[in-house]
């Protein structure tokens, strides 16, 4: 039973490495359709939590998602299983095309393809993206640095600033990590208050 679901795992993992153009943040959308919606594995709430955390350690994102998945599916050999699926497609496309790169780029139908892929990369970012904000909880502090990081993220750009989006994540993380801890000091401080009143 454990490697009949480890093996379904892993030809999921590789149908979604074999068919996602533009790295990690365009398989987001392909793995929570497969894994969410489909086959259920992940609730929406971890799914997300999954990939914040798969964004915030080192390595590809996509890599970080199928080692986590695999792992809470199928133990260590589901995560080695779906990690090693995921990376397959890639390796193979990128080895046979290294092997005659300059003639491969030199093609007229390979340069159309890349910009008809192109655009399907951007939906496909766009469309995990909006997936994502739609899955958070409506809070005002959540509402607020979505807000503030998108207004600074367009402000860079707009002004040709270079600002790592590693910085984005560490600095988003220590906001939330403070704002939790505050709210905990201000449970605690009325908490004492109720008691003390009595």
């Amino acid at each position: 039973m454990k490697f009949k679901k480890t093996l379904e795992l892993f030809l999921t993992m590789l149908k979604i490495g074999l068919f996602t153009f533009g790295g990690g943040y365009a398989m987001i959308a392909l793995i929570e359709n497969e894994m969410v919606t489909k086959k259920k594995w992940l609730e929406k709430d971890e799914f997300l939590d999954m990939v914040a955390i798969a964004e915030s350690t080192p390595g590809p994102i996509a890599i970080n998602c199928a080692t986590y998945i695999g792992y809470k599916i199928s133990g260590v050999f589901g995560s080695i299983a779906a990690t090693v699926a995921v990376c397959i497609p890639s390796f193979i496309i990128i080895y046979l095309i290294s092997l005659f790169f300059d003639a491969f780029l030199s093609l007229t139908y390979v340069a159309y393809a890349f910009n008809g892929i192109q655009v399907c990369v951007i939906y496909l970012i766009l469309s995990a993206g909006l997936k994502m904000l739609k899955g958070i909880n409506k809070t005002p502090f959540n509402i607020t640095l979505i807000a503030l990081t998108t207004v600074i993220m367009i402000t860079f750009s707009l002004l040709a600033i270079s600002f790592s989006t590693v910085f984005y994540i560490l600095i988003g993380g220590a906001i939330g990590v403070a704002a939790y801890l505050i709210g905990g000091l201000v449970k605690i401080k009325n908490g004492g208050k109720g008691v003390t009143s009595k």
